[in-house]
Parts: C-alpha cells; structure tokens; sequence
C-alpha cells in the first residue's frame, strides 16, 4: 500500500502531467512557440534570464510570430519591423487594451494611463493630451521651462570642475525636474531629500516591473502577499509616491486659481469639478495620483538612460562626439539659446542622437498589449483577451532596414547629401493609439539637454582609463550602461 507521502507523489505527478497535456491542447489555439511545461511554462527557453535579443533567437527558430507561455498564460511575440507594424498600425485600436496581472490589479486598480485600459484609458490620455497643449506642449513656454532646466544641467557640470564625474543623479534630476514642472507648476533643488527619494522609489518600481518577484506574485498572489521581498518594498514605494502626490494636490487646492490654471494638477482639479456629475466620468483625485506616478515613471528612467547612453557613446566613438561639436560650434554661437528648432539647421547632431536612440534601444520587452476584440494577425486567429507584444526594439535592429544595425552609425539618418531623414522603422516611442504621451516633451529635452552638453565641454575618459565599455546591464525594463566617469572638460 501507498504511504501518505507516495499518495501526495502520486496526486502531484498525476496533476503535473493533467498540466501539461492541457497546455499542449491550449497551444494549439496559439501560434507556435516553444513547448509549455506545468508551473513556468515557456520561460525555460529564455533560460529564466532578460536579454535583449531573447526574442530574436526563439523567433528564429518558430517565426516572426510565437507564443511564449507564463505559466499558464500565453504571451503572442511580435518580431521585426514587418511584424510590429501590423500589429501597431493595421490593427492598432484593437491593442489598445492592457493585461490586469494580480500585481497591477493590486497597484494601479486600473487607474492612470499606463496600465488602464477601455472607457478609462480613453478618458485620461483624451484629456492628458489636451492639458498638455494647453500647458504649451510644442510651444515656446513649454520649451522655456526645458531651456532652463537644460542650463542648470550644464551648470551642475561646471560644478565639477572638469574632474572626473558619474553624470547620472545630474541628469536624473534634470529629466525629473521638467517632469515636475508640468505637473507641479515648481521644480525642485537637486538636494531636496523628498525629491531624491521620489525619484529613487519610482525608479525601483521600473525595475521591479519584469522581476522574478513581479512574476511570482502574478503566479501566486495570496502566497506572496505574506511572504517578504522585493514585492512588498514596491507596494512601499508606491504608497510613498501617493502621499507626496497627495501632498501636492492638497497644496494646490489651497493656492489654485481655478480661473487660471498653471498646471497640471490644477487642469485636473477643475476637471473633477466639472465632471462631478457626470456618472460616466474617471476623474477623481485617485486617479489624478495615479497619473502622477505614471508621467515620472514614464519620462525619467528611459530619457535619464537615453542620454547616460549618448554621453558614454561620445567617448567610445571620439570622431563623431568631434564632428558633431564642430558642426554645433559652426552653426551655433556660444551665447545661442538652443531651441529645439535648431534640430533643422544641425542635421548630424540630430542624426547622431536618433542613433543613440536605435543603437542603445533601451527598452528590454517591447509594451504589453491586450486584444481588446478578436483580430487576425500575420495569418493567425488572436482571440480577444490575448497578451500580445510588439517587440519595438526588434525594429529597431531588423537587418532588414538597417544597412548596419548592430554598429552605432548616425548616416542611419542622413542621405548622400548629409541631410537629415526620418526611418519608419525607428520606434522608440513606441507607435499606433498608445504611442508615448510625452514623446515631444521627451524629444524636445533629450535635443536641448544634449546639445547644450556638447556645446559645452569636451567629453573625455578619466586620465588612465583607456577604453569606454559599452555592454549593457540590465535594469528592469531598460538596458543601462556600465557605471562610468566620465569628465566634462569646459570649453
């Protein structure tokens, strides 16, 4: 006879394998994929580690369009440019859904832009668009706020006196300033304390994003939910980052003036007002917090790395940071005020910081859709309620439109004559319906900060350091450089 312990063998072999044939059946729905076992499903091809080009080898093996199980959930993969552009363009309303993981539903409750979905996502990003026109988004007020956030940039840099520095809690707080400037109406002192831990609890939940510990408790969420971990410091961060939101709002009810609005806090508040009735309306001062926390965790991490990637790649490739400064110096005089309109008149130096962009294609997983109705896609029935992803990053290497993709090259972006021109296959803000609310902000101070830096000083590797290591870590959802030093030598 069985003991108790060969009866619980026996029942947790029998269910393994009930498992597993289910998942075989359930995969037939789906297109190919690598075989889906009980528990981890499909993550065992990916040898249980995050790398940039994951993707690309399971889609050599079963194409451009594959399923990847999560334990017992199927994930559609996009690769290429052909790929992702069906999905983003052809059938871009019908993505526009977000998966709700127990993790997310815990967190944002389906608040905010980022992972909303359906009546509310329309609602919130409707009017997010529409605040940040009237806040001056592509206009000279707007861009005033990034010129001088641009100019104590620089100034932080001379700071330092040439020796030898780590830019990164400059930039950092440069980026998270002109966030805070819209949102807030103030930017902040590079050394107040609420701020920094603001910005570090924010920056700790995108990096927790595609963690093991994210994972398990999207597997396991009672269990994990009294385990300790990584999971519970980030339910601690973001409840921090409410309370300076609410903080915040509380201040602006105090000193608003609902007959002008300065920000966009203040565009919210008479929106709640306005739409008090309305019993169809999303607009309360929950979600308002939520969206707080959105626009930082969407604007710093990714603009901060983009440019820590483009001043590491000025001193691994000395030539183009020379040719670049020289077109600057030529074209711009020292007491200019650098405007994004400038792009146009400095054809490489914009070339050079749209291959910065391609060649360091920060973003780890391309952005989690939702079939929000059936589609067919690349001869596939997808039905509604499908995760899919459409592996931007892929794109953005396909040798298929790139003529060198895996070399950091700016004539990328410039024709036979050296003029600037737009790839379609350059998506790094994503593209279709839920293409980057902030791309124009993020474009427009990623161009001034940038060339404001380069106008400014040489960039050069401290004294004895011979070589500039251009190896990605990885970080979350982005892929970060190496810590570096460099030093910021005035001209």
């Amino acid at each position: 006879m069985l003991g108790l312990s060969g009866f619980l063998a026996a029942t947790l072999a029998f269910l393994l394998v009930w498992q597993y044939l289910k998942l075989r059946w359930l995969s037939r729905q789906y297109p190919p994929g690598p075989t889906p076992l009980p528990i981890i499903g499909g993550l065992w091809r990916l040898d249980f580690r995050m790398k940039q080009e994951m993707f690309t080898k399971i889609a050599k093996d079963y194409g451009n369009i594959f399923t990847l199980w999560v334990g017992h959930k199927p994930m559609v993969i996009l690769n290429g440019y052909q790929a992702v552009k069906e999905a983003m363009y052809t059938h871009g309303e019908q993505l526009t859904g977000r998966p709700i993981t127990p993790f997310v539903a815990a967190t944002m409750k389906g608040r905010g832009i980022l992972f909303a979905s359906g009546h509310t996502w329309k609602q919130q990003r409707r009017f997010s668009m529409m605040t940040l026109r009237n806040l001056g988004l592509g206009k000279k007020s707007m861009e005033y706020q990034i010129q001088q956030e641009g100019q104590h940039l620089v100034e932080s840099f001379v700071s330092e006196k040439g020796k030898p520095m780590d830019p990164t809690f400059f930039i950092t707080c440069s980026v998270s300033n002109v966030i805070s400037a819209v949102l807030f109406g103030h930017r902040f002192s590079y050394d107040d304390k609420t701020f920094q831990s603001l910005v570090q609890a924010i920056g700790f939940m995108f990096r927790f994003m595609p963690s093991p510990f994210r994972i398990a408790y999207d597997i396991f969420p009672r269990l994990m939910s009294y385990l300790p971990g990584p999971h519970q410091k980030a339910f601690g961060c973001l409840e921090f980052g409410h309370s300076k939101a609410k903080e915040e709002i509380t201040n602006h009810k105090e000193t608003r003036d609902p007959l002008d609005p300065q920000d966009f806090i203040d565009y919210y508040l008479d929106q709640i007002e306005k739409t008090k009735d309305d019993p169809n309306s999303t607009f309360d001062e929950d979600t308002l917090r939520q969206l707080i926390i959105d626009f930082f965790a969407a604007g710093t991490e990714t603009s901060t790395t983009t440019l820590r990637w483009a001043l590491l790649y000025m001193v691994a490739y000395p030539d183009v940071q020379e040719k670049l400064q020289k077109e600057i110096h030529t074209v711009l005089g020292p007491s200019h005020v650098i405007c994004y309109e400038d792009r146009k008149k400095l054809p490489y130096s914009n070339a050079v910081l749209h291959e910065v962009q391609r060649y360091s294609n920060i973003l780890l997983v391309g952005s989690f859709r939702e079939c929000v109705e059936d589609i067919n896609l690349l001869g596939y029935h997808i039905k509604k309620g499908t995760v899919v992803i459409p592996e931007v990053s892929s794109a953005m290497c396909d040798p298929e439109q790139w003529e060198t993709p895996f070399q950091f090259n700016p004539n990328h972006f410039l024709d036979k004559d050296g003029h600037f021109f737009a790839r379609e296959a350059y998506l790094p803000f994503s593209a279709g319906p839920r293409v980057c609310l902030g791309e124009r902000i993020a474009r427009t101070e990623l161009f001034i900060f940038f060339t404001n830096i380069m106008r400014s000083f040489k960039i050069q590797l401290p004294e004895g350091v011979k070589h500039a290591n251009t190896d990605p870590i990885y970080g979350g959802l982005v892929l970060l450089p190496r810590p570096y030093k460099i030093c910021a030598v005035p001209y």
